[in-house]
């Protein structure tokens, strides 16, 4: 009997010990499903908290000149004309694309316009081939496919940081930037005497990290053309940042050069906000140094530069939008709400570039427009 019973408990001990496992693993598993229910109530409460205190965060957007978030439009969305040229390249026809590179003989104009199809090439470039077939010496075409080259090596890399992009990804981006280098001289032999071809150059310097001097000559035969080329100055200030083939200094200093030289009226000067932008995202630096003094002297001469400015002027809203941002962050809320009230319905940079552009160009607004009243409180 006693036998009997050491037997049972035996096998009583082994069966807890086989079905421990499975005991463990489903507490386990209880336990993780309690923990995923807990964030997720955890969760919910932190959004309706968001929620609640952007409820609190809110203005009458009427009450001040102003259009409601729900009535804005994004600066880079394409316009009606330019829809229908993107419409109709999508469907094989190239000839409106055609006519609209050429109604405007500007080069920063003709270099913005064709800035959305040669997108459009780098993902689909079947109605730009039969252009070119048509018309092998046609410079537009030609300039039109060296930048879908290059729109398409930096969509091959992504926005993503160094760190975050594969070898695979990288060795794409080159591939097809130094095909584009090779193509360039086709582009710029069919039009001597444009500034496009050259503008274009600039990413691939980027990419393919030219040296300072290669640059150098770069830029000296775009500035024969064009001196003053809005495109061509917003990019070269990318290539001499920190983040990519200069520094802090480097950047500033071409500027500031070209800021001098240019004549009143150019948009330039506005460039000179985003370069302080560049500087204080790469140094991790706080809002508050938009307060500096500097970056004081730089706002004025950017807001001199819009008062001589055509109003028609291609890049105004560029202008507009810097302004407003920058203005806000130094504290000078009502000249900044003067800018967001002539922006009417438009969101352009840089405001564009964030996650959730339309919610951070409100959110500044709101900002402004607070600032705004409490001054005019303080000075009644």
């Amino acid at each position: 009997m006693t036998g009997i019973i050491v037997l049972v408990a035996i096998l009583a001990v082994v069966g807890v010990i086989l079905l421990l496992p499975a005991v463990l693993r489903r507490l386990t598993e209880r336990k993780l499903a309690q923990l995923e229910r807990a964030k997720a109530t955890i969760a919910r409460h932190e959004a309706r908290l968001a929620e609640e205190e952007r409820a609190k965060n809110t203005i009458h957007p009427e009450d001040h000149g102003l259009l409601l978030g729900k009535d804005l439009l994004m600066d880079d969305e394409p316009g009606p004309e330019e829809e229908a040229v993107l419409a109709a390249a999508k469907a094989g026809d190239w000839r409106p694309a055609a006519a609209h590179l050429t109604a405007d003989p500007s080069p920063d104009v003709r270099w913005r316009r064709q800035r959305a199809l040669a997108e459009l090439a780098a993902e689909d470039d079947t109605w730009l081939r039969a252009w070119r077939a048509e018309h092998p010496k046609d410079p537009t075409a030609a300039l039109v496919h060296l930048e879908g080259l290059v729109c398409l090596a930096w969509r091959i890399r992504t926005g993503a940081a160094a760190s975050q992009v594969t070898r695979e990804q990288f060795e794409g981006f080159h591939r097809v930037l130094r095909e584009a280098e090779e193509y360039a001289a086709e582009a710029v032999a069919l039009a001597p005497g444009d500034p496009n071809p050259w503008v274009t150059q600039i990413g691939i310097a980027m990419g393919l990290g030219w040296s300072h001097e290669r640059f150098g000559e770069l830029w000296a035969e775009l500035t024969e053309r064009d001196p003053h080329h809005w495109a061509a100055h917003a990019g070269a200030l990318q290539y001499w940042c920190e983040k990519w083939r200069g520094s802090h200094e480097l950047m500033h200093a071409f500027i500031d050069g070209a800021i001098a030289s240019a004549p009143a009226g150019s948009l330039l000067a506005p460039i000179k906000l985003e370069a302080y932008s560049e500087q204080f995202s790469r140094d991790g630096e706080s809002l508050v140094a938009w307060e500096r003094p500097e970056v004081g002297a730089a706002l004025d001469a950017a807001l001199a530069d819009l008062a001589a400015a055509d109003p028609d002027h291609p890049r105004i809203r560029y202008a507009r939008g810097w302004l407003a941002y920058a203005l806000t962050r130094a504290e000078r809320h009502t000249e900044a709400l003067e800018q967001f009230r002539a922006l009417g319905q438009y969101i352009p940079q840089p405001f564009t570039t964030r996650r959730d552009p339309r919610q951070f160009f409100i959110d500044v607004r709101i900002d402004a427009v607070r600032g705004a009243v409490a001054a005019a409180g303080r000075d009644a």
